[in-house]
């Protein structure tokens, strides 16, 4: 069976849905602390949809929300049509879960974990045999069948995760922070399956803090401290970001920085080895030309505009450069 086939088979009820996972106002409080803030979430089937943030903005907590396994504080969530918490065991057999940390049994082999994992969800024997073969060829598992978890590199650990995760064949597969533990040539054959899945009909919700990894979700949100910043598509957060960038080079690019961002009209400015890149707020309506006129120009030897990326789409909406706190500038600004 091809690597595409061995994807979750999509229940008719969810392939025929436009939604799959429908949030509104979702909110999760730990005492004073509020993790997730009233987040409001509509999730397309058949596609990759991606929670992009640091550490502790909320991602985990959002994520064992819409599994049903943490109760939300206030908000309304529906996961593949089940209402949750009230439907989240219904839920628990159509949808799979890779946690960040390694999950399986270290002391078992990757066949005695694989067959647990069948057992855990009820597959029949026969069923079960039969698919434990397909993911161990589709996964380069077989010549590891016998080795013990615990003693596997990251990028095996992470093969063997997502076979557990999509042995019953769930409709949904919530991955939380997958690719932590392994190496860029591992993070990059792991997107491949993973298109390879949707390809086949799953849906996918991957929580990550790499950026290079968010582009290629078909939608994501970026999220801080909580709350929902950004939703889109890549190439539309990218588009409507409010700031042009430009790049620039020259002979003190320390000091060049630590001027420019005394400026009001500029978002930041970062060091890429001999650049330094630059994002100018949108009001600036000739960027290149504006900073060639500063004083601090002078000695410059490149000033050139750039094509967005992610990472400027993450700096210009989170921190003190989000949109309200842009106009409440504007605001103090005209005052």
């Amino acid at each position: 069976m091809t690597a595409a086939a061995d994807a979750c088979a999509v229940s008719e009820a969810a392939a025929d849905s436009d939604v799959a996972i429908s949030a509104r106002g979702l909110t999760r409080r730990f005492g004073d602390l509020i993790a997730v803030d009233a987040l409001d979430l509509q999730i397309a089937p058949r596609s990759i949809y991606g929670f992009l943030g640091p550490n502790g903005c909320g991602k985990t907590t959002t994520v064992r929300m819409l599994t049903g396994l943490l109760t939300p504080s206030a908000g309304e969530v529906r996961v593949l049509g089940h209402r949750l918490p009230a439907e989240a065991e219904i839920l628990k057999r159509n949808i799979g879960y890779m946690t960040q940390k390694f999950s399986l049994y270290e002391d078992l082999t990757v066949l005695e974990n694989l067959r647990f994992v069948a057992s855990v969800y009820g597959l029949e024997p026969h069923d079960a045999k039969s698919r434990i073969a397909e993911l161990l060829g589709t996964y380069a598992l077989e010549p590891l069948k016998h080795q013990r978890a615990g003693s596997m590199s990251g990028g095996q650990r992470q093969r063997l995760s997502l076979a557990a995760a999509i042995l019953h064949r769930p409709a949904l597969l919530f991955l939380d922070e997958p690719t932590s533990a392994v190496d860029p040539e591992h993070r990059r054959d792991f997107w491949e399956r993973l298109f390879d899945l949707v390809d086949a009909g799953a849906t996918i919700l991957v929580s990550t803090h790499y950026m290079d990894e968010a582009e290629r979700c078909h939608r994501l949100a970026i999220l801080e401290n909580g709350h929902k910043r950004a939703d889109g598509s890549p190439a539309e957060l990218m588009a409507a970001m409010g700031a042009h960038v430009l790049e620039v080079e020259g002979p003190y690019l320390r000091q060049t920085k630590t001027a420019l961002t005394a400026l009001p009209e500029i978002l930041s400015a970062a060091q890429l080895g001999s650049r330094l890149r630059v994002l100018v707020r949108d009001r600036i309506t000739e960027p290149e030309r504006w900073l060639k006129e500063l004083p601090v120009a002078r000695d410059l030897t490149q000033i050139a505009s750039v094509r967005p990326s992610l990472e400027d789409v993450f700096v210009t909406c989170t921190g003190q450069n989000r949109p309200q706190d842009q106009q409440r500038e504007a605001n103090e600004v005209a005052a």
